[in-house]
């Protein structure tokens, strides 16, 4: 953290002290036209209880790539509330799905349909657990130490990394962890990945629409804090070319039927009906994935569908235990960092409950 930044933030303290007077502070958060996080600030006059009692909102949909400039008003339906973090007491966060004026979903809004999906199989109880790697950069574009103008030792070092030489931004992590604590995020873990300044957490596990709400508001803590630290977090799956991992977002997945005795039938069949939809499926899974999903840096070729026990080179995963214990989860290692979790949960549950 800069001495600037450090003294912004003391300074800042202070206000968050006073007296709120029976007023609470309601962030809405949203996602954008280019698969961004925004966010803006109501006054509410008392402490709901319920989603229902927030106001549906709207903003200027043509400055953030959602509405033309002549039709731009999007609105703003409030679908989850969290805690907030950096104001603390009651002041909340509050998740909102995006609607244009005639009232139906706009085109970046994933969740709606989602929702919908999982309520349809809510009998089958889907249960996610989602791995987000992440990489920090400075403000000048550096990754987070690396020396300037060069690049680091090669990799082996930085896995679960300690040691200030080969741990960079631990403290960013430690403040993403506690603000999703505070907030109410099921986050689960954190470790620091194999390339230097690479990072990961996870969430989970959530069922049905709770994973892809739980992602998206640890997504906008961590770029919150990093805020703090005068630090940039990119979700690029392949931020640095080379020799050098990318950044996925693993996602497990099992249902009640997989979790129960020989439920391992129940998982090789759902591996069928995914590697039947390959295609569909990497279509939802990130943009610029060819660049990381290249058979090498522990990842199965885009072009080719794989599985295997233990095998962290496959497209999908079975943990060793879950088949030494004959039930359990899947983990399918092919969705990039950048992922939107509404599509990559609906394609999953859509393809292997069908």
């Amino acid at each position: 953290m800069s001495l600037a930044n450090k003294s912004n933030t003391q300074t800042l303290a202070k206000y968050l002290q006073l007296e709120q007077n029976g007023k609470i502070q309601a962030e809405y958060v949203w996602i954008d036209g280019n698969s961004g996080l925004r966010s803006k600030t109501t006054t509410l006059d008392f402490k709901p209880s319920n989603i229902s009692e927030l106001k549906e909102w709207n903003f200027d949909g043509s400055s953030t790539n959602q509405a033309p400039g002549d039709n731009s008003d999007v609105l703003l339906r409030p679908a989850a509330i969290f805690k907030d973090p950096f104001r603390g007491g009651d002041n909340i966060i509050v998740l909102a799905e995006c609607y244009n004026n005639d009232g139906t979903p706009n085109r970046t809004n994933h969740r709606h349909s989602c929702a919908k999906l999982m309520e349809t199989h809510a009998e089958s109880h889907p249960w996610f657990g989602i791995e987000q790697e992440y990489t920090l950069f400075d403000l000048d574009g550096q990754v987070l130490g690396w020396p300037k103008g060069g690049f680091p030792g090669p990799q082996g070092p930085y896995y679960c990394s300690v040691g200030a030489n080969v741990s960079f931004g631990r403290d960013i992590v430690e403040a993403h962890y506690r603000a999703c604590l505070y907030a109410g995020v099921t986050i689960s873990g954190v470790n620091a990945e194999v390339m230097p300044g690479q990072w990961e957490f996870q969430v989970g596990p959530c069922e049905g629409i709770d994973m892809g709400d739980h992602l998206w508001i640890a997504r906008y803590l961590l770029h919150r804090v990093a805020e703090d630290f005068g630090v940039v977090v990119s979700f690029h799956p392949k931020p640095i070319k080379g020799d050098w991992n990318g950044a996925g977002c693993h996602t497990n997945f099992s249902t009640q039927a997989m979790r129960e005795e020989n439920g391992i039938k129940a998982i090789y069949d759902a591996i069928d009906k995914m590697g039947k939809r390959h295609a569909e499926h990497i279509a939802v899974y990130g943009e610029d994935n060819d660049q990381r999903l290249t058979g090498r840096h522990e990842t199965g070729h885009i072009s080719q569908f794989s599985f295997g026990v233990a095998n962290r080179g496959a497209s999908i995963r079975i943990p060793r235990h879950c088949a030494a214990e004959g039930k359990g989860y899947l983990e399918d290692r092919r969705p990039a960092s950048n992922i939107d979790p509404y599509r990559v949960t609906h394609v999953i549950v859509e393809s292997s409950l069908a």
